[in-house]
């Protein structure tokens, strides 16, 4: 019995110190704000799930829920393209660069200057990437 009680006690210890938080939903949304009527296409993918290709218009969304994988290796990355703008390339959610930054809710705009993301700790929009980037 006293190996059994060790094993459940190394358990707990594992558990306990590991952080109950990384299963939590996350919603990721890429905003069109081109202006002009502008629509924009987005397609966005992790290793495991493809969105597929989505048509944005001017002035709106496309979002997605998640959970945060427990290993903290979790991506997202999209693919976006409008009239002067071909293919460019960004990280939709990085655990390593958003788990703190955007906690539950990793929100992005897609304007003429670039593509900017929404700091959840400060409630700012922040220029992430510039079109030439």
């Amino acid at each position: 019995m006293h190996g059994a009680a060790s094993i459940v006690v190394l358990i707990l210890m594992v558990v306990s110190l590991s952080d109950p938080v990384v299963t939590e939903k996350v919603h990721a949304s890429v905003k069109n704000r081109l202006g002009s009527g502008r629509n924009m296409k987005v397609h966005c993918q992790s290793k495991d799930n493809d969105l597929g290709e989505q048509v944005v218009t001017d002035g709106s969304e496309f979002g997605w829920d998640f959970s945060v994988n427990a290993w903290g290796t979790t991506l997202f990355y999209c693919d976006t393209e409008w009239e002067k703008v071909q293919g460019y390339h960004f990280d939709a959610y990085s655990f390593e660069r958003d788990y703190v930054r955007c906690e539950s809710q990793c929100a992005w705009l897609i304007s003429e200057e670039g593509i900017y993301a929404l700091n959840g700790i400060t409630g700012f929009w922040e220029f992430f990437y510039g079109w030439s980037d």
